[in-house]
């Protein structure tokens, strides 16, 4: 006999439907077809374990199984329950009256139990697509997978519920979330605040427009003086998520198995800090089995670079594309993936190897040749392509001492939803634009004109720095964000020169002078 079950394959941050047909035929095996890796190659032994374990029989003939679409690969071990039920329904074993109208995914265990998978979210939403009945999932994926309306969602803890419900012996309850409920509840709930923060209001200041924008911004400041500290605060600024941003980013991180169990929707912006020992790989995506990266992972969200200088020049070079395209394109041999990439980059480095050059107390034991080396880690257009670069001096003990808090971040992320606000209104005939920093060269013509007198401040700087045309792009998007925080229309003069000041290393004497 033939039967037939459904499950998917995760293919980027989207699923695809794949057919797991069995049949049972007189002889002795077991084989799978439809390029299946090690992992569902395995899996004959755990599914008759735990078919066993349920109580029934697995058959002693010739199993042959198939999954479709064949040039497709087949990864990891989610496909162990679909097999588990298909192959009994194929020796006549339990019904298939259902077997068709609903979809199974779940990783088993030698005792019959369902272990968690990943990729739940995106397959949840294929099954909806495919107007299926149900989706049935361990039930540690449960809660992740019913963020999706208009389909039941069964969590079942091992295979014993399933025979039985697909008997019709039983009926499970479904898994019911009220989505929206949950995120407006889960808002605005942070573990650091910058009332936290003593001094540093420059800084404050700069993160404030950087977020209000979503630029991008380096600091560049020696050890202890907070640079750390002040970035792992940015989510508290930062605009909310909207729903749609919510559901993108949580199905990123249940492709990549990174959500945490129990979760339904990601309600705070991603926060990424990895070491820099990460690979290329490991940063943008890819690798045998296709996984998004680090940049992805941060997509709506943050991606912090500590000590920018030491990761491996390839590693930050990687990063110039999705900069700018805001997406990355994963290309082998074999597939090819696009993952999103929108983030907001943050990185933070000393002034030079010692890390005191330019400090109030301690004396810099560098020379200038020895800055210059390590200041050129640093390639110049990635550079150009953050937009503040800010420099962080140590605070004083008066300050560290005084016992007045600082400004909450709720009182800025204030600000910044009202500057996003009026973005958001500006672009709302663009595709793809939500925020200054992502303006394209048309909209910089439209949006952000200077008036007569801020022009000529920034053609002196530009040519006083040197500064690139990608710098001058910046300039206006910074000082359109700075604008937007007034709630001014135009741009004026002491908008271009504040967003001028953010541009530190573009200062021709930088590596000489005494900051």
């Amino acid at each position: 006999m033939l039967a037939r079950a459904i499950g998917a394959a995760v293919h980027g941050i989207d699923a695809i439907k794949v057919e797991i047909e069995v049949t049972v035929n007189w002889g002795s095996g077991f084989m799978v077809i439809g390029l299946p890796d090690t992992a569902v190659k395995e899996s004959a032994e755990r599914v008759r374990c735990s078919v066993q374990q349920a109580g029934y029989k697995f058959p002693g003939k010739k199993v042959m199984v198939n999954m479709s679409p064949a040039d497709i690969k087949k990864e990891g071990s989610a496909y162990d329950l679909p097999l588990a039920v298909s192959i009994l329904a194929a020796d006549e074993k339990i019904s298939t009256d259902r077997l068709d109208r609903y979809m199974l995914m779940g990783e088993l265990s030698l005792d019959g139990s369902l272990r968690p998978i990943k990729g739940a979210l995106p397959m949840a939403i294929l099954a909806r697509e495919l107007h299926l009945d149900g989706f049935i999932v361990p039930r540690a994926n449960a809660l992740e997978a019913a963020v999706v309306n208009n389909l039941k969602i069964y969590g079942v803890d091992n295979i014993i519920e399933v025979m039985k419900f697909l008997n019709g012996e039983v009926e499970l309850t479904p898994t019911v979330v009220d989505t929206r409920a949950e995120f407006a509840k889960a808002q605005g709930v942070f573990p650091y605040d910058f009332a936290e923060v003593k001094g540093q209001e420059n800084v404050k200041r700069a993160f404030e427009v950087a977020c209000a924008g979503g630029h991008n911004i380096l600091l560049v400041g020696s050890p202890g003086s907070g640079k750390s500290m002040m970035a792992k605060r940015l989510p508290s600024i930062m605009p909310p998520l909207t729903l749609s941003e919510a559901l993108e980013t949580t199905k990123i991180h249940s492709v990549a198995g990174k959500l945490p169990q129990g979760t339904t929707l990601m309600t705070v912006r991603p926060f990424r800090s990895p070491h820099h020992t990460i690979s290329p790989v490991a940063l943008v995506g890819g690798g045998s089995y296709p996984m998004p990266g680090e940049i992805s992972l941060a997509h709506n969200g943050v991606l912090f670079l500590d000590e920018l200088p030491e990761f491996n020049r390839s590693v930050l070079e990687v990063m110039r594309q999705p900069l700018e395209d805001r997406v990355i394109t994963i290309s082998r041999a074999k597939y090819s993936t696009e993952y999103p990439a929108s983030f907001m980059l943050v990185a933070s480095m000393n002034p030079c190897p010692c890390g005191y050059y330019g400090h109030p107390k301690k004396k810099c034991v560098c020379n200038e040749y020895q800055r210059s080396h390590y200041m050129s880690k640093i390639s110049g257009p990635l550079l150009d392509r953050i937009d503040l670069q800010i420099e962080v001096q140590p605070v004083d003990f008066d300050q560290m001492s005084s016992k007045a808090p600082g400004e909450p971040s709720a009182a800025i992320r204030q600000r910044v939803i009202a500057a996003r606000a009026l973005q958001e209104h500006r672009f709302k005939d663009e595709p793809g634009i939500h925020c200054n920093a992502q303006m394209t060269p048309s909209l910089l013509h439209k949006y952000a004109e200077p008036d007569a007198a801020g022009l000529e401040k920034l053609k002196d700087a530009m040519d006083r720095m040197n500064m690139s045309a990608r710098a001058y792009d910046r300039i206006l998007k910074v000082a359109r964000t700075i604008a937007d925080l007034e709630g001014c229309a135009d741009i004026l003069t002491h908008h271009i020169m504040e967003a001028i000041a953010y541009r530190n290393l573009d200062r021709p004497n930088y590596l000489s002078s005494s900051m």
